[in-house]
């Protein structure tokens, strides 16, 4: 078998190496929105939701902003006076919501798109802070300090708002979550190989906590009022007000 396979939508990776840098960046909108269920009906929920946070003088950021599709909706929804940032560690990515953004200029006046670590990024205080199925991929060491940066760096009333993957409590909801999400991808065209292909290149790379991991990760950077917002299966979304 070949080192490189098709993870579908014209992506390539290999065993245990998925990386959203090198040619992913290219063909990764299309990939997203069938790969993960409601994408857009979630992204539409982050806009409602954004609405009871983000003021006219807000700093707000997208941690992982990809190739822009958020964030560029959060900017058209709000006033120009609000500052947005969108963070990425692959300047592929980001070099891609440029393009995809404003046709390879990042020249919407309130709106910066940052090549940069999140773990480490200097954080202004901010009203709302999303990341829509991010933090997923940053290993487990440093996730909590990512969460707790976060917390720090939230003005109080503000919000972070997290799209996730999430592991079944047990074997037997994990079998049942990876059946029906299976299930799902042949549905959106996948084939059996490419889905394979696909679970092969994320070991390591992807690692999702349980419902109760996410929740007592927020719990000990210093969340108390927590609101899951969104679920399907295994993807779910939470609101968490400082």
């Amino acid at each position: 078998m070949s080192n490189i396979e098709n993870a579908g939508d014209g992506i390539k990776s290999g065993n245990a190496s998925w990386t959203f840098g090198s040619d992913t960046p290219k063909n990764f909108s299309a990939h997203v929105k069938k790969s993960v269920p409601l994408y857009d009906v979630g992204h539409d929920l982050v806009l409602d939701i954004s609405d009871f946070f983000v003021k006219e003088d807000s700093i707000c950021y997208e941690i992982g902003v990809s190739t822009g599709a958020l964030i560029k909706k959060l900017v058209d929804r709000h006033k120009s006076t609000t500052t947005w940032i969108g963070i990425d560690r692959e300047k592929n990515m980001i070099d891609q919501a440029k393009r995809e953004i404003s046709s390879g200029k990042n020249n919407i006046k309130n709106l910066k798109l940052v090549t940069g670590d999140a773990i480490t990024y200097k954080y202004k205080k901010s009203d709302f802070i999303v990341s829509y199925y991010t933090i997923q991929f940053i290993p487990n060491r440093f996730r909590q300090i990512l969460i707790d940066s976060i917390y720090s760096n939230l003005n109080w009333g503000g919000a972070f708002l997290m799209f996730e993957k999430v592991r079944g409590p047990d074997a037997r909801f994990q079998d049942l979550m990876t059946g029906v999400y299976n299930e799902f991808k042949l549905k959106q065209g996948y084939t059996p190989d490419e889905i394979i292909s696909k679970a092969r290149s994320l070991k390591g790379v992807m690692e999702p906590f349980s419902t109760n991991g996410n929740l007592e990760m927020f719990k000990r950077a210093g969340f108390v009022d927590i609101l899951p917002v969104f679920k399907w299966v295994c993807f779910e979304g939470y609101v968490c007000i400082k």
